[in-house]
Protein backbone atom coordinates (compact mmCIF):
# COMPACT_ATOMS: atom_id res chain seq x y z
CA UNK A 1 0.00 0.00 0.00
CA UNK A 2 2.85 2.40 0.90
CA UNK A 3 4.68 1.87 -2.39
CA UNK A 4 1.47 2.40 -4.35
CA UNK A 5 0.81 5.68 -2.57
CA UNK A 6 4.36 6.88 -3.25
CA UNK A 7 4.09 5.97 -6.93
CA UNK A 8 0.75 7.75 -7.18
CA UNK A 9 2.18 10.83 -5.48
CA UNK A 10 5.15 11.00 -7.87
CA UNK A 11 2.93 10.52 -10.91
CA UNK A 12 0.53 13.27 -9.79
CA UNK A 13 3.41 15.67 -9.18
CA UNK A 14 5.19 14.99 -12.46
CA UNK A 15 2.27 14.30 -14.81
CA UNK A 16 0.74 17.77 -14.91
CA UNK A 17 -0.71 19.86 -17.75
CA UNK A 18 2.43 21.99 -17.63
CA UNK A 19 4.54 18.96 -18.58
CA UNK A 20 2.07 17.20 -20.90
CA UNK A 21 1.04 20.09 -23.16
CA UNK A 22 4.60 21.00 -24.34
CA UNK A 23 5.35 17.33 -25.05
CA UNK A 24 2.17 16.96 -27.13
CA UNK A 25 2.98 20.13 -29.09
CA UNK A 26 6.55 18.97 -29.76
CA UNK A 27 5.28 15.54 -30.86
CA UNK A 28 2.95 17.17 -33.38
CA UNK A 29 5.75 19.36 -34.73
CA UNK A 30 8.09 16.39 -35.05
CA UNK A 31 5.36 14.52 -36.92
CA UNK A 32 5.11 17.43 -39.36
CA UNK A 33 8.91 17.42 -39.75
CA UNK A 34 8.78 13.69 -40.47
CA UNK A 35 6.24 14.35 -43.18
CA UNK A 36 8.56 16.90 -44.77
CA UNK A 37 11.51 14.51 -44.74
CA UNK A 38 9.32 11.70 -46.07
CA UNK A 39 8.18 13.88 -48.96
CA UNK A 40 11.82 14.58 -49.82
CA UNK A 41 12.60 10.85 -49.80
CA UNK A 42 9.75 10.23 -52.25
CA UNK A 43 10.95 13.12 -54.41
CA UNK A 44 14.43 11.60 -54.72
CA UNK A 45 13.06 8.22 -55.85
CA UNK A 46 10.84 9.77 -58.55
CA UNK A 47 11.97 10.67 -62.03
CA UNK A 48 13.63 14.10 -62.01
CA UNK A 49 11.96 16.96 -63.82
CA UNK A 50 14.30 18.69 -66.26
CA UNK A 51 14.40 20.76 -69.41
CA UNK A 52 16.60 20.06 -72.44
CA UNK A 53 17.97 22.53 -74.99
CA UNK A 54 19.74 20.93 -77.94
CA UNK A 55 21.55 23.59 -79.97
CA UNK A 56 23.84 21.01 -81.54
CA UNK A 57 21.31 18.58 -83.07
CA UNK A 58 24.16 16.24 -83.88
CA UNK A 59 24.22 12.48 -83.56
CA UNK A 60 25.76 12.41 -80.08
CA UNK A 61 23.49 15.10 -78.63
CA UNK A 62 20.50 13.17 -79.96
CA UNK A 63 21.75 10.05 -78.18
CA UNK A 64 22.07 12.09 -74.99
CA UNK A 65 18.57 13.49 -75.48
CA UNK A 66 17.08 10.02 -75.85
CA UNK A 67 18.75 8.89 -72.62
CA UNK A 68 17.38 11.91 -70.78
CA UNK A 69 13.90 11.41 -72.21
CA UNK A 70 13.82 7.80 -71.03
CA UNK A 71 15.12 8.46 -67.50
CA UNK A 72 13.57 11.85 -66.68
CA UNK A 73 10.39 13.83 -67.16
CA UNK A 74 11.30 16.49 -69.73
CA UNK A 75 9.07 19.58 -69.46
CA UNK A 76 10.82 21.48 -72.26
CA UNK A 77 12.72 20.51 -75.36
CA UNK A 78 13.91 23.18 -77.78
CA UNK A 79 16.82 25.39 -78.78
CA UNK A 80 16.24 28.63 -76.82
CA UNK A 81 17.91 28.80 -73.39
CA UNK A 82 15.79 31.66 -71.97
CA UNK A 83 12.54 29.96 -72.97
CA UNK A 84 13.85 26.68 -71.63
CA UNK A 85 14.64 28.22 -68.24
CA UNK A 86 11.19 29.78 -68.02
CA UNK A 87 9.38 26.60 -68.98
CA UNK A 88 11.52 24.44 -66.71
CA UNK A 89 10.97 26.69 -63.71
CA UNK A 90 7.22 26.85 -64.32
CA UNK A 91 7.11 23.08 -64.62
CA UNK A 92 8.85 22.57 -61.27
CA UNK A 93 12.06 21.40 -62.90
CA UNK A 94 15.38 20.95 -61.15
CA UNK A 95 17.73 21.82 -63.99
CA UNK A 96 17.96 22.78 -67.65
CA UNK A 97 20.56 20.81 -69.63
CA UNK A 98 21.98 22.60 -72.66
CA UNK A 99 23.95 20.92 -75.44
CA UNK A 100 25.75 23.85 -77.12
CA UNK A 101 26.60 24.07 -80.84
CA UNK A 102 29.40 21.79 -82.03
CA UNK A 103 28.88 19.46 -79.05
CA UNK A 104 29.08 16.34 -81.22
CA UNK A 105 31.79 17.84 -83.43
CA UNK A 106 34.07 18.54 -80.47
CA UNK A 107 33.78 14.98 -79.15
CA UNK A 108 34.38 13.43 -82.56
CA UNK A 109 37.34 15.78 -82.95
CA UNK A 110 39.01 14.42 -79.83
CA UNK A 111 37.89 16.96 -77.21
CA UNK A 112 35.25 16.53 -74.50
CA UNK A 113 31.93 18.18 -75.22
CA UNK A 114 30.52 20.60 -72.65
CA UNK A 115 27.09 20.13 -71.09
CA UNK A 116 25.80 23.39 -69.65
CA UNK A 117 23.67 22.74 -66.55
CA UNK A 118 21.43 25.57 -65.35
CA UNK A 119 20.30 24.55 -61.86
CA UNK A 120 17.07 25.94 -60.42
CA UNK A 121 17.50 26.10 -56.65
CA UNK A 122 14.35 27.06 -54.74
CA UNK A 123 15.64 26.76 -51.17
CA UNK A 124 18.87 27.06 -49.23
CA UNK A 125 18.59 24.14 -46.81
CA UNK A 126 20.62 20.97 -47.01
CA UNK A 127 17.63 18.95 -48.19
CA UNK A 128 16.70 21.51 -50.82
CA UNK A 129 19.77 20.45 -52.82
CA UNK A 130 18.99 16.73 -52.58
CA UNK A 131 16.78 16.93 -55.67
CA UNK A 132 19.92 17.63 -57.71
CA UNK A 133 21.28 14.14 -56.97
CA UNK A 134 19.09 12.36 -59.57
CA UNK A 135 20.28 14.83 -62.21
CA UNK A 136 23.87 13.90 -61.38
CA UNK A 137 22.87 10.33 -62.16
CA UNK A 138 21.44 11.46 -65.51
CA UNK A 139 24.77 13.05 -66.45
CA UNK A 140 26.54 9.79 -65.65
CA UNK A 141 24.02 7.86 -67.77
CA UNK A 142 24.60 10.24 -70.69
CA UNK A 143 28.36 9.74 -70.43
CA UNK A 144 27.97 5.97 -70.38
CA UNK A 145 25.69 6.03 -73.44
CA UNK A 146 28.12 8.23 -75.37
CA UNK A 147 31.02 5.95 -74.43
CA UNK A 148 29.14 2.91 -75.74
CA UNK A 149 28.27 4.76 -78.97
CA UNK A 150 31.90 5.77 -79.56
CA UNK A 151 33.18 2.25 -78.91
CA UNK A 152 30.55 0.61 -81.13
CA UNK A 153 31.29 3.14 -83.88
CA UNK A 154 35.02 2.36 -83.74
CA UNK A 155 35.76 6.07 -83.56
CA UNK A 156 39.57 6.55 -83.39
CA UNK A 157 39.81 8.73 -80.30
CA UNK A 158 41.99 9.11 -77.23
CA UNK A 159 40.81 6.53 -74.65
CA UNK A 160 40.45 9.33 -72.09
CA UNK A 161 37.90 11.08 -74.32
CA UNK A 162 36.05 7.82 -74.96
CA UNK A 163 35.77 7.09 -71.23
CA UNK A 164 34.95 10.71 -70.31
CA UNK A 165 33.31 12.25 -73.40
CA UNK A 166 31.79 15.29 -71.65
CA UNK A 167 32.64 18.03 -69.22
CA UNK A 168 30.11 20.23 -67.45
CA UNK A 169 29.55 23.90 -66.78
CA UNK A 170 27.34 24.64 -63.76
CA UNK A 171 25.22 27.74 -63.28
CA UNK A 172 22.86 27.97 -60.30
CA UNK A 173 19.85 30.28 -60.19
CA UNK A 174 18.72 30.85 -56.61
CA UNK A 175 16.26 33.50 -55.41
CA UNK A 176 16.94 35.90 -58.27
CA UNK A 177 20.73 35.57 -58.17
CA UNK A 178 22.91 33.76 -60.71
CA UNK A 179 25.99 31.93 -59.43
CA UNK A 180 28.24 30.62 -62.19
CA UNK A 181 30.51 27.62 -61.84
CA UNK A 182 28.93 26.32 -58.60
CA UNK A 183 26.39 23.47 -58.20
CA UNK A 184 23.53 23.68 -55.65
CA UNK A 185 25.14 21.24 -53.22
CA UNK A 186 28.24 23.43 -52.85
CA UNK A 187 26.11 26.54 -52.25
CA UNK A 188 23.95 24.78 -49.65
CA UNK A 189 26.99 23.40 -47.80
CA UNK A 190 28.75 26.77 -47.78
CA UNK A 191 25.68 28.63 -46.57
CA UNK A 192 25.11 26.06 -43.86
CA UNK A 193 28.71 26.32 -42.60
CA UNK A 194 28.44 30.12 -42.55
CA UNK A 195 24.99 30.42 -40.98
CA UNK A 196 25.03 27.53 -38.51
CA UNK A 197 26.67 29.67 -35.82
CA UNK A 198 23.60 31.83 -35.15
CA UNK A 199 21.16 28.89 -34.71
CA UNK A 200 23.57 27.15 -32.35
CA UNK A 201 24.17 30.37 -30.43
CA UNK A 202 20.42 30.92 -30.02
CA UNK A 203 19.91 27.34 -28.86
CA UNK A 204 22.75 27.52 -26.33
CA UNK A 205 21.56 30.89 -25.04
CA UNK A 206 18.04 29.60 -24.53
CA UNK A 207 19.19 26.41 -22.82
CA UNK A 208 21.75 28.06 -20.52
CA UNK A 209 20.08 31.37 -19.73
CA UNK A 210 16.63 29.76 -19.60
CA UNK A 211 17.86 27.08 -17.22
CA UNK A 212 19.33 29.79 -14.99
CA UNK A 213 16.03 31.71 -14.83
CA UNK A 214 13.72 28.76 -14.23
CA UNK A 215 16.06 27.06 -11.76
CA UNK A 216 16.48 30.25 -9.75
CA UNK A 217 12.71 30.65 -9.55
CA UNK A 218 12.37 27.08 -8.29
CA UNK A 219 15.16 27.51 -5.70
CA UNK A 220 13.75 30.80 -4.47
CA UNK A 221 10.35 29.20 -3.95
CA UNK A 222 11.90 26.16 -2.29
CA UNK A 223 14.10 28.25 0.04
CA UNK A 224 11.32 30.80 0.71
CA UNK A 225 13.58 33.66 -0.42
CA UNK A 226 11.10 34.80 -3.06
CA UNK A 227 8.65 35.97 -0.40
CA UNK A 228 11.39 38.07 1.18
CA UNK A 229 12.31 39.54 -2.18
CA UNK A 230 8.72 40.54 -2.89
CA UNK A 231 8.44 42.37 0.44
CA UNK A 232 11.41 44.60 -0.32
CA UNK A 233 10.80 48.20 -1.48
CA UNK A 234 11.52 47.36 -5.11
CA UNK A 235 8.98 47.50 -7.90
CA UNK A 236 7.90 44.21 -9.42
CA UNK A 237 8.93 45.49 -12.84
CA UNK A 238 12.48 46.03 -11.52
CA UNK A 239 12.55 42.48 -10.18
CA UNK A 240 11.52 41.06 -13.55
CA UNK A 241 14.04 43.26 -15.38
CA UNK A 242 16.82 42.33 -12.99
CA UNK A 243 16.18 38.64 -13.42
CA UNK A 244 16.16 38.95 -17.21
CA UNK A 245 19.34 41.06 -17.41
CA UNK A 246 21.25 38.96 -14.89
CA UNK A 247 20.29 35.68 -16.53
CA UNK A 248 21.07 37.09 -19.97
CA UNK A 249 24.56 38.11 -18.86
CA UNK A 250 25.31 34.67 -17.39
CA UNK A 251 23.85 32.84 -20.37
CA UNK A 252 25.71 35.07 -22.82
CA UNK A 253 29.08 34.40 -21.16
CA UNK A 254 28.47 30.64 -21.10
CA UNK A 255 27.25 30.57 -24.70
CA UNK A 256 30.18 32.66 -25.97
CA UNK A 257 32.66 30.30 -24.31
CA UNK A 258 30.93 27.38 -25.97
CA UNK A 259 30.75 29.07 -29.36
CA UNK A 260 34.43 30.07 -29.21
CA UNK A 261 35.42 26.43 -29.00
CA UNK A 262 32.86 25.42 -31.61
CA UNK A 263 34.12 28.06 -34.07
CA UNK A 264 37.58 26.48 -34.06
CA UNK A 265 35.94 23.12 -34.70
CA UNK A 266 33.93 24.44 -37.65
CA UNK A 267 36.97 26.01 -39.33
CA UNK A 268 38.23 22.55 -40.22
CA UNK A 269 35.14 22.05 -42.44
CA UNK A 270 35.44 25.36 -44.31
CA UNK A 271 38.65 24.67 -46.21
CA UNK A 272 36.80 23.77 -49.41
CA UNK A 273 34.02 26.34 -49.00
CA UNK A 274 33.40 28.75 -51.86
CA UNK A 275 33.61 32.52 -51.45
CA UNK A 276 30.02 33.67 -51.84
CA UNK A 277 31.06 37.30 -51.46
CA UNK A 278 32.24 37.41 -55.07
CA UNK A 279 28.67 36.64 -56.13
CA UNK A 280 27.19 39.43 -54.04
CA UNK A 281 26.14 37.13 -51.19
CA UNK A 282 27.76 39.09 -48.38
CA UNK A 283 26.39 41.00 -45.40
CA UNK A 284 26.94 44.71 -44.82
CA UNK A 285 27.02 46.74 -41.62
CA UNK A 286 23.24 47.26 -41.67
CA UNK A 287 22.70 43.52 -42.15
CA UNK A 288 24.82 42.62 -39.14
CA UNK A 289 22.97 45.26 -37.12
CA UNK A 290 19.64 43.69 -38.03
CA UNK A 291 20.96 40.23 -37.08
CA UNK A 292 22.08 41.63 -33.72
CA UNK A 293 18.71 43.27 -33.05
CA UNK A 294 16.89 40.08 -33.98
CA UNK A 295 19.17 38.03 -31.70
CA UNK A 296 18.68 40.44 -28.77
CA UNK A 297 14.90 40.41 -29.10
CA UNK A 298 14.84 36.61 -29.35
CA UNK A 299 16.89 36.37 -26.15
CA UNK A 300 14.62 38.89 -24.44
CA UNK A 301 11.52 36.99 -25.50
CA UNK A 302 12.99 33.68 -24.38
CA UNK A 303 14.00 34.91 -20.93
CA UNK A 304 10.65 36.61 -20.36
CA UNK A 305 8.95 33.35 -21.31
CA UNK A 306 11.22 31.48 -18.88
CA UNK A 307 10.18 33.80 -16.05
CA UNK A 308 6.52 33.16 -16.79
CA UNK A 309 7.12 29.41 -16.86
CA UNK A 310 9.22 29.67 -13.70
CA UNK A 311 6.25 31.02 -11.78
CA UNK A 312 4.61 27.59 -12.16
CA UNK A 313 7.55 25.85 -10.48
CA UNK A 314 6.89 24.67 -6.93
CA UNK A 315 10.51 23.76 -6.21
CA UNK A 316 13.83 23.11 -7.94
CA UNK A 317 12.85 19.65 -9.20
CA UNK A 318 9.64 20.78 -10.84
CA UNK A 319 11.51 23.72 -12.39
CA UNK A 320 13.71 21.34 -14.41
CA UNK A 321 10.71 19.90 -16.25
CA UNK A 322 9.58 23.40 -17.26
CA UNK A 323 12.78 23.96 -19.25
CA UNK A 324 11.76 21.37 -21.82
CA UNK A 325 9.38 23.57 -23.88
CA UNK A 326 12.05 26.29 -24.14
CA UNK A 327 14.63 23.77 -25.30
CA UNK A 328 12.20 22.30 -27.81
CA UNK A 329 11.25 25.75 -29.13
CA UNK A 330 14.95 26.42 -29.78
CA UNK A 331 15.91 23.01 -31.21
CA UNK A 332 12.99 22.49 -33.58
CA UNK A 333 13.51 25.65 -35.67
CA UNK A 334 17.26 25.07 -35.63
CA UNK A 335 16.92 21.66 -37.29
CA UNK A 336 14.16 22.80 -39.63
CA UNK A 337 16.17 25.80 -40.84
CA UNK A 338 19.32 23.72 -41.29
CA UNK A 339 17.57 21.15 -43.48
CA UNK A 340 14.93 23.24 -45.26
CA UNK A 341 14.49 26.81 -46.35
CA UNK A 342 11.62 28.91 -44.99
CA UNK A 343 10.27 29.32 -48.53
CA UNK A 344 10.21 25.58 -49.26
CA UNK A 345 8.44 24.22 -46.17
CA UNK A 346 4.68 23.85 -45.95
CA UNK A 347 2.44 26.73 -44.95
CA UNK A 348 1.79 25.14 -41.57
CA UNK A 349 5.49 24.87 -40.77
CA UNK A 350 6.03 28.42 -41.99
CA UNK A 351 3.44 29.61 -39.49
CA UNK A 352 5.09 27.62 -36.68
CA UNK A 353 8.53 28.96 -37.55
CA UNK A 354 7.30 32.54 -37.64
CA UNK A 355 5.42 32.22 -34.33
CA UNK A 356 8.52 30.93 -32.51
CA UNK A 357 10.58 34.06 -31.78
CA UNK A 358 13.83 32.08 -31.68
CA UNK A 359 13.45 31.25 -35.39
CA UNK A 360 13.97 34.80 -36.63
CA UNK A 361 17.67 35.31 -35.80
CA UNK A 362 18.31 31.80 -37.14
CA UNK A 363 16.81 32.79 -40.50
CA UNK A 364 18.07 36.37 -40.55
CA UNK A 365 21.63 35.87 -41.85
CA UNK A 366 20.60 33.63 -44.74
CA UNK A 367 17.61 35.83 -45.61
CA UNK A 368 19.68 39.04 -45.65
CA UNK A 369 22.15 37.50 -48.09
CA UNK A 370 19.31 37.39 -50.60
CA UNK A 371 17.82 40.79 -49.66
CA UNK A 372 14.73 39.30 -48.00
CA UNK A 373 14.33 42.32 -45.74
CA UNK A 374 10.53 42.03 -45.26
CA UNK A 375 10.95 38.62 -43.59
CA UNK A 376 13.69 39.90 -41.27
CA UNK A 377 11.95 43.17 -40.38
CA UNK A 378 8.65 41.36 -39.85
CA UNK A 379 10.40 38.91 -37.52
CA UNK A 380 11.97 41.76 -35.55
CA UNK A 381 8.60 43.48 -35.16
CA UNK A 382 6.92 40.24 -34.09
CA UNK A 383 9.69 39.44 -31.56
CA UNK A 384 9.40 42.94 -30.09
CA UNK A 385 5.63 42.61 -29.63
CA UNK A 386 6.00 39.07 -28.28
CA UNK A 387 8.62 40.22 -25.75
CA UNK A 388 6.52 43.18 -24.60
CA UNK A 389 3.44 40.99 -24.10
CA UNK A 390 5.31 38.28 -22.19
CA UNK A 391 7.17 40.80 -19.99
CA UNK A 392 3.86 42.51 -19.17
CA UNK A 393 2.43 39.10 -18.32
CA UNK A 394 5.40 38.36 -16.04
CA UNK A 395 5.04 41.71 -14.22
CA UNK A 396 1.32 41.07 -13.76
CA UNK A 397 2.03 37.63 -12.28
CA UNK A 398 4.62 39.12 -9.91
CA UNK A 399 2.02 41.61 -8.68
CA UNK A 400 -0.53 38.88 -7.95
CA UNK A 401 -0.78 36.11 -5.36
CA UNK A 402 -0.30 33.46 -8.02
CA UNK A 403 3.50 33.70 -7.78
CA UNK A 404 3.48 32.39 -4.19
CA UNK A 405 0.35 30.28 -4.10
CA UNK A 406 0.43 28.54 -7.47
CA UNK A 407 -2.88 30.14 -8.42
CA UNK A 408 -5.48 27.94 -6.65
CA UNK A 409 -8.21 29.84 -4.81
CA UNK A 410 -7.60 27.95 -1.54
CA UNK A 411 -3.91 28.81 -1.57
CA UNK A 412 -4.65 32.43 -2.46
CA UNK A 413 -7.05 32.72 0.50
CA UNK A 414 -4.48 31.13 2.81
CA UNK A 415 -1.79 33.52 1.60
CA UNK A 416 -4.02 36.55 2.17
CA UNK A 417 -4.86 35.27 5.64
CA UNK A 418 -1.19 34.88 6.52
CA UNK A 419 -0.48 38.45 5.40
CA UNK A 420 -3.35 39.80 7.57
CA UNK A 421 -2.09 37.91 10.64
CA UNK A 422 0.03 40.28 12.84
Amino acid sequence: MGIRNIIGKEVRELLTPQTLIPIVIVAVIFAMMGGVIGDIGEEVTQRPVIGVVDQDEGELSQIAGSVLGAAARVVHSGTDVAEGLRRTEEGGGVALLVFPPEFSERILGGEPGTIEIHWIMRGLGMMDSISSAPVEGLILAVNNALTVALIEGNVPLNPEVILHPTTRSDTTLVKGKTISGVPPSAIANTLMSQSIMIPLLVMMLMMMAGSTVISSMGLEKENKTLETLLTMPVSRGSIVTGKIVGSAAVGLVMALIYMLGFSFYMRSFQMGAIDLGQYGLALGVLDYLLVGVSLFLALLAGLALCIVLGTFARDYRSAQTLLFPITAMAMIPMFLIMFKDFATVSLGLQAILFLIPFSHPMMAMRALMFDEYPLVLGGIAYSAVFSAVVIAMAVRIFKSDRLLTGGTPRRQRAARARRRTP
